[in-house]
């Protein structure tokens, strides 16, 4: 395609810059705020609002206490392993020739498989020193992600980064920089908010209705489950419109690395969603907001 043709073919989708969007929420004097930043913190802070209301009804497997505690522990099993996951998996040899770019997390680069990592290991802790069912926790927290999972790719689409593979849907956005200088920038799916819409908004919807409207929480591992094969399935479908980490393209067995890191979770759903019945419970008394 020509640079003449290319030009034309995005005159009539959205020009990002026309959005005036900006990464910065706040700044005076030295002080700056990045909606990256309160991405994290809203994501953190509704789930955490939403997991209370989750425990509040019969059957909880954990306390008020428990969950206050937890918010502590999953923050740094986001942090940590969203950022070292991203740094191994992703883009490994300039942060490690230049290791202060690890800590710049005001800079984006976290990834998603990371993050539930460090959030698993931050419940297996809780739950060991607390006596508490790992899975049925994992259960109570996979319905409260969703929130997380909304924030971030919406601060992805105002960052302007993990933009879409080009294309002409008339609801194509039109990012800068993201070819050669001096080339035209051709329009891309939004990727980040089909992410948003589908990681967020619609595996909320089916969680939401499986734990408010069936016995599915009496069934240890079948909300893990769901959300892990909604979660992995999700995105596997948008990494298809959404373009390849640069540093990385499409792996030698034809898969993005989004897609490779994605397909475990899909498995190990299925067998907790085929296994739940085996695990199912009565309807225990609440376990009290002490």
């Amino acid at each position: 395609m020509s640079l003449v043709t290319l030009a034309a073919a995005t005159a009539g989708h959205i020009r990002f810059a026309d959005l005036h969007l900006s990464p910065i929420a706040v700044h005076a004097w030295i002080f700056t705020i990045r909606w990256y930043s309160l991405s994290y913190i809203a994501g953190i802070i509704i789930g955490w609002w939403y997991l209370t209301k989750l425990i509040d009804q019969p059957g909880a497997p954990m306390a008020r206490r428990h969950a206050d505690d937890f918010v502590f522990y999953a923050t740094l099993g986001i942090i940590l392993g969203g950022r070292l996951a991203y740094v191994i998996f992703y883009d490994p040899l300039p942060m490690l020739r230049h290791p202060i770019q690890i800590v710049k997390l005001w800079d984006g680069g976290m990834s998603f498989h990371g993050g539930a990592f460090g959030v698993v290991l931050a419940i297996w802790w809780l739950a060991r020193r607390n006596d508490l069912s790992v899975i049925r926790v994992l259960d109570y927290v996979g319905c409260s992600a969703p929130f997380g999972l909304f924030f971030g790719r919406l601060a992805n689409f105002v960052n302007g980064e993990l933009w879409g593979r080009p294309t002409d849907v008339s609801w194509g956005v039109v990012f800068p920089n993201t070819v050669a200088p001096g080339l035209p920038d051709p329009a891309r799916h939004p990727s980040q908010l089909y992410e948003a819409g589908l990681e967020g908004i619609v595996l909320f919807l089916i969680l939401s209705f499986l734990f408010w409207r069936t016995q599915a929480r009496y069934k240890p591992g079948l909300l893990l489950g769901v959300f892990l094969v909604g979660y992995g399935c999700a995105r596997f479908f948008v990494e298809f419109f959404r373009e390849p980490d640069a540093q990385l393209g499409i792996l030698s067995w034809g898969l993005s690395m989004g897609q490779t890191l994605s397909a475990p979770m899909i498995i190990v759903g299925l067998w907790f969603i085929a296994t739940a019945n085996n695990r199912r419970i009565g309807s225990p008394s609440h376990a009290g907001a002490a």
